[in-house]
């Protein structure tokens, strides 16, 4: 059976960075801390900590009230980790819808692709001025998650800032290549 890789790898990294958690708490942080990178649904993390604890990596360290469990990572576990963050590749994601859809805007209306590329923009200048505003409100600290965190972030911000440079390089390119001498 194909798993989320990186859905698992994720969850066993925060488990060792928090010292344990509870399914609740693991979601809690995976969503502060990895939620505009990878997302995961509840349903998503605790079939992988059911998983995880079937294949040894974690073990259930206490229970609590109400059936609430603490998780801890195992020397497995601990050991899988490892291995994946040194010895597996990575995947490259080639997928991008908006570049998909860019190689068929020539079915559109001229107008109609500027306009399409336009909205992108737009959405993604809201995207940068929701990223500063989250950068701002959290709380960085000295620990791995901040530092790397951090890191996670520029990245974001840099890619983020690229695509939007693009957009203005494609409107450019769509005005030129639609005035009236060049049809």
């Amino acid at each position: 059976m194909l798993r989320n890789m990186s859905l698992r790898h994720a969850a066993l990294g925060l488990l060792v960075e928090m010292d344990g958690a509870s399914g609740y708490d693991l979601l809690k942080m995976f969503e502060i801390t990895m939620g505009n990178v990878w997302q995961a649904t509840q349903s998503q993390l605790y079939g992988e900590l059911n998983r995880l604890t079937a294949d040894g990596f974690i073990e259930v360290a206490s229970e609590g009230p109400r059936g609430r469990k603490e998780y801890r990572v195992t020397d497995a576990g601990l050991g899988e980790l490892r291995h994946w963050l040194l010895e597996v590749p990575p995947k490259i994601v080639r997928r991008d819808e908006i570049l998909l859809r860019l190689f068929f805007l020539g079915q559109v209306e001229p107008d109609e692709a500027a306009g399409f590329v336009r909205e992108q923009a737009a959405a993604l200048d809201a995207r940068l001025v929701a990223l500063g505003e989250l950068e701002g409100a959290i709380d960085w600290g000295e620990d791995n998650l901040s530092f790397y965190g951090r890191l996670a972030m520029e990245y974001g911000k840099r890619s983020m800032a690229m695509r939007r440079e693009w957009y203005d390089w494609v409107l450019k390119e769509l005005a030129e290549r639609d005035t009236p001498e060049k049809r």
